[in-house]
This record gives structure tokens, sequence and C-alpha cells, in this order.
């Protein structure tokens, strides 16, 4: 299951540099170290090929430090007239082996290191985000919100009666029941929002910009859809109705200066306070029979 943070491949918010930033960057390094290779025809300077190389392979992975590889030999060729009659001394030939190299493995090291990265940050039965991704995620939405003045929303959930179902057809049939759940979450958070499995049967989804009303309506969307869903657990089928889920919500604006004349609360402290509240909402959507959404007043 793809990681949701609708839709973002990385876990962790952060601005991202254009790419036709990062080709022009690489080529403009490109044509400097030709420049300087043509100038000077000295192994040192040729050399600096590689920086431009893994700029490429750090953007564009496999596929970009292959192709920047590539322009480095014919950069190369063209800045050592000698070469162009094919007649390479060893020295050049492990040179132009080196810069494809170079490439392949700062492709493949980048994105592996991607992959660990989002490994990190995903929750391995759902595929939504872990706890610590999340807290990163919710905090730049609180910082966002102090700039805009819109409001942030959270739905706290989780499953209702999951002891029961462990208790009677077992702990698989409890862990895919958990992963339906979860799956059925990343197939509604709207663009902009994050999911995240905090605990055994328990999610959280923020809602960047949400209002109340659009929190509603996604929280009483979900309760629909999960006692609506016929799953297959544990190989067994089960009927519409099996599963169900309650929902806390809670949603708030942040002041970057509070009337109050006392020092805002950190971005963090701020989203755990939110938290503190949709968690306080969820409790009582329990204590009122389960299957249903439970709403803080908005703050």
């Amino acid at each position: 299951m793809q990681l949701t943070a609708r839709d973002s491949s990385l876990p962790v918010p952060r601005r991202h540099q254009s790419p036709w930033r990062a080709v022009a960057l690489a080529a403009a390094a490109l044509l400097m170290v030709f420049a300087l290779d043509r100038a000077t025809d000295v192994a040192p300077v040729q050399h600096l090929y590689y920086l431009p190389i893994i700029l490429a392979a750090r953007h564009f992975k496999m596929r970009g430090g292959i192709v920047a590889a590539l322009a480095a030999v014919l950069l190369y060729h063209a800045a050592n007239p000698h070469l162009l009659t094919l007649v390479y001394e060893e020295s050049d030939l492990v040179q132009i082996v080196l810069f494809l190299a170079v490439g392949a493995v700062a492709g493949r090291l980048t994105a592996d290191a991607e992959r660990l990265h989002h490994l990190a940050m995903t929750d391995d039965l759902t595929g939504l985000h872990n706890l610590r991704s999340f807290e990163r995620w919710l905090a730049a939405m609180v910082s966002d919100a102090r700039a805009t003045g819109e409001p942030v929303a959270l739905l706290v959930l989780d499953l209702d009666r999951l002891k029961s179902l462990n208790d009677q057809h077992g702990h698989l049939a409890g862990a895919e029941a958990v992963r339906t759940v979860g799956r059925l979450i990343a197939e509604r958070v709207p663009e902009g929002a994050v999911a995240c499995r905090y605990g055994g049967d328990e999610f959280v989804i923020a809602l960047p910009r949400g209002g109340q009303l659009a929190a509603q309506h996604l929280a009483d969307d979900l309760c629909r859809v999960v006692r609506a869903a016929a799953p297959t657990l544990a190989n067994r089928a089960f009927p519409a109705g099996t599963l169900s889920i309650s929902i806390g919500l809670a949603s708030a604006a942040f002041a970057a200066d509070p009337a109050s004349g006392e020092p805002a609360p950190s971005d963090a402290e701020a989203g755990e306070s939110l938290f503190r509240d949709a968690d306080a909402a969820l409790y009582q959507a329990k204590a009122h029979g389960r299957n249903q959404v439970f709403a803080r007043p908005y703050s």
C-alpha cells in the first residue's frame, strides 16, 4: 500500500526543489568543468565531472546519474581532442568507466536511501504514516496554520471491539481487520491530509485547512464505509457490519500571538493539545455506543 499523505512519496514535509532547477544546475556544472578541462587538460580537473554526476543522481536517481555520466563522457572527449581519434590511453578508459560507475552507484545509493527513509516513516501493517512521521507532519501543519489563519482538524479513531474479534477468530483476523480499516482510510484521505496508525487499532488523520464541516463529512464517510465492508479475515469471509469504528473529532485555529499575551506554545505542543482534544472526543464516541462520531466544539 502506498504511503498516504496524499500524495507524498516522502513522509517528511519539505519544500522540494524544482526538477528543472536541478537540471539547470547539473548542466551548468558540467559545462563549467568542461571549460576548465579544455583549458587545463589535467586529471584533477577532470575528476570534477563527478560532482554534477552525483548531483544529477541525487535528484533523479539511477537514470539521472547515467545520463549525466554519458554527458560527462562526451564533454571529456570534446575537451581532450586526442580522444576523438578513439586511441585511448589506459587512464582515459579508466576515467570513462569511472564516470559511468559513479553515476550508477550514486543513483542506486540515492534510491536505497529514500527507500529506507520511507520504511522508517511507514507503518508496516497498513502502509500509512507511523507516529514519528505524523508528528512532524502535524507540527508543519500547525506552523502553516499560524501563518494562514486556517484551522487544522484531527480525527482520532479506533476499531470497535477488536479484542472480541481476536478472542473469537484469532489475532491474524484482528490484524487483517486493522489492515482493512487502514486501506479504507487510505482510499478516502483527501488531498493534503495525513493518515497515521499510531497504536494497535488506533489511527489519526490530520486535515490542514480543514474546517469542522469537512472533517465531519470525512468522519461520517469513514464510519459508513467501514460498516459496509464485507472483509475477508484469516481466509474467512465475514458479512457487512462485522467491523465498525468510533471517531473523535477536534479542530482549532492557532494564533501566532495569543490574545492572552502569554508565549505561544510550540508547533509540536499545539499539535499535541489538539490530539488530546480529539482523543477525548473518541472516548465520548465510545461511551455513547460506538460506531459514531463525536465532535469537540471548534476552538
